[in-house]
């Protein structure tokens, strides 16, 4: 199952343990030590579950997850050596999805964590519509693109073109193709559409001189390409 998990976990061998089961079930992971952390990381990218600790130094489980809950509505199961029922009843009424009291059966963690992604993808609102890239998230109906959790502010043009682009991955189209698909008008500037991709790319890219998801495809036109390519391999596209 592809799916990206964020792991809250302070001990390391922990950490590690329940991350390799995950990675055999296909999974990507990302650990965190601390809340603090794994606030930061959450501002760039979107995860579909959290794997959550309680015990955890300076900002504990508990606090972390009501922040999460107050942005966020992805499963995020408890894996904490807290059992007793208070504990339990308080997270699962702050808003996790289980709880799982250490020790655990790392399989049926594993399973249990497919579950929650399981149905989480099946009732995602309009997630047919919903396209991720690298940190973004480019919802089609919603006209809103996010890096993690900060809109990225784009005009009507500026979604179009880019959502144009997304809808048809790996393809090359020339500015004039560009412009009749977006503009809808056969005639016009087709310089237009050099212009909005520089735009674009002063939003969504590290470097807009060197970008990695809005290609030049040189002597044609433009290509979107969802993997993000590599800098080096991408110099002189622009």
């Amino acid at each position: 199952m592809k799916a990206n998990v964020l792991i809250v976990e302070d001990v390391r061998e922990m950490a590690e343990l329940i991350s390799l089961y995950l990675h055999k079930e296909g999974m990507e992971t990302t650990v965190c030590e601390t809340a603090e952390q794994a606030e930061e990381v959450l501002k760039r990218i979107k995860y579909d579950l959290i794997v959550l600790d309680l015990n955890l130094p300076e900002k504990d489980g508990f606090e972390f997850l009501q922040q999460i809950r107050r942005k966020e509505d992805i499963p995020v199961l408890i894996v904490s050596a807290r059992d007793s029922d208070e504990d339990v009843i308080m997270g699962l009424g702050i808003g996790a999805d289980d709880y799982v009291t250490k020790p655990f059966s790392p399989k049926v963690l594993a399973a249990k964590v497919r579950a929650h992604l399981r149905r989480y993808f099946e009732f995602l609102p309009e997630k047919a519509n919903i396209v991720t890239f690298g940190p973004y998230t480019l919802n089609l109906d919603a006209c809103l693109l996010k890096k993690g959790n900060q809109r990225i502010r784009l005009s009507t043009r500026e979604f179009d073109v880019l959502a144009f682009l997304v809808s048809n991955p790996e393809r090359a189209f020339s500015p004039e193709a560009i412009y009749r698909e977006v503009w809808k008008n056969e005639y016009g500037d087709v310089t237009a559409v050099a212009v909005y991709i520089q735009r674009l790319r002063r939003k969504i890219e590290e470097n807009a001189g060197n970008p990695r998801y809005l290609e030049t495809v040189h002597g044609f036109g433009y290509r979107f390409n969802p993997e993000g390519r590599n800098q080096e391999e991408n110099k002189g596209s622009s």
